[in-house]
């Protein structure tokens, strides 16, 4: 590869790593570069991904205190994230790179439409528990912390981030979008109070599809430009990091509104 391409990816990393932390979908800026200097899709997803890892972990780090104040009630969500991821790495690798012009366009409207209707649909789904504790204790259990039960443990919340966990696996680009708008909805809490919980999710997403595709590398010869995966991990490692802190001081609205930027410019970039 030539310098000048490794320090355009450095720079995008270091941009997408601080993007991520704050709302996710820092990938819609290191892949266009990838596949502009000649990588083929289904390799710029497995060189960008590997790459990307390293911006979760400085995200991590960054929310490593908020992380810790939850760790009892994120095991299914963590568990789940990595079964599904391991379903979407292995779909990449099998599946035509065309399938993506289908796909993510559809999921990006819908992480869109999940954020922008947040706070609607989280009062949608508390008047239904309110309606189900009216039935029966029983039955009002699981949905909210007023029926007695961590949101985080929710079963719809769970196969939700399932779900998205595939797609993540597939793609990695917006998924942090994704589980901003999931964890919103099903918890009925703020943006910057789920980000810390988004941010573990995109790094046991991006962990999980990264090692099986680096076993793929290895065994079956998946390429991986491993040039461009350095100099994209240096610089989302300390974007990442950096951004975490960043993101922590941003007012909802203002997060909000840079979720629904991304979105409207991750769509973009995938119909035109």
């Amino acid at each position: 590869m030539e310098p000048l391409s490794l320090v355009v990816l450095l720079v995008m990393g270091t941009v997408a790593g601080a993007i991520n932390a704050a709302v996710g979908s820092g990938s819609l800026l290191t892949l266009p570069v990838l596949m502009a200097i000649g990588i083929p899709p289904g390799v710029a997803v497995r060189t960008n991904t590997v790459g990307m890892l390293f911006s979760t972990i400085g995200s991590v780090l960054g929310y490593r205190r908020e992380i810790a104040s939850e760790k009892h009630e994120l095991p299914p969500l963590v568990i789940t994230a990595a079964v599904g991821s391991t379903a979407g790495a292995l779909l990449l690798l099998v599946s035509p790179a065309s399938t993506l012009e289908v796909v993510v366009p559809v999921l990006i409207v819908v992480a869109l439409a999940m954020v922008v209707f947040q706070k609607r649909l989280t009062a949608a789904l508390r008047a239904r528990a309110e309606r189900r504790a009216r039935r029966g204790p029983e039955a009002a259990r699981p949905a909210t912390p007023e029926a007695g039960g961590s949101p985080l443990r929710s079963p719809a919340l769970v196969g939700s981030i399932g779900a998205a966990s595939i797609y993540g696996g597939y793609f990695t680009a917006a998924q942090g979008i994704l589980y901003l708008g999931i964890l919103g909805t099903f918890t009925g809490r703020s943006m910057g109070s789920v980000n810390s919980v988004k941010n573990l999710l995109s790094l046991v997403v991006n962990l999980a599809a990264a090692v099986i595709y680096v076993i793929a590398h290895f065994v079956v010869g998946a390429e991986i430009v491993w040039l461009a995966t350095a100099a994209i991990a240096l610089g989302a490692l300390l974007g990442g990091y950096f951004g975490a802190h960043l993101a922590k001081k941003m007012p909802e609205w203002l997060l909000r509104g840079v979720i629904v930027v991304v979105a409207l410019v991750a769509l973009v970039r995938q119909v035109l």
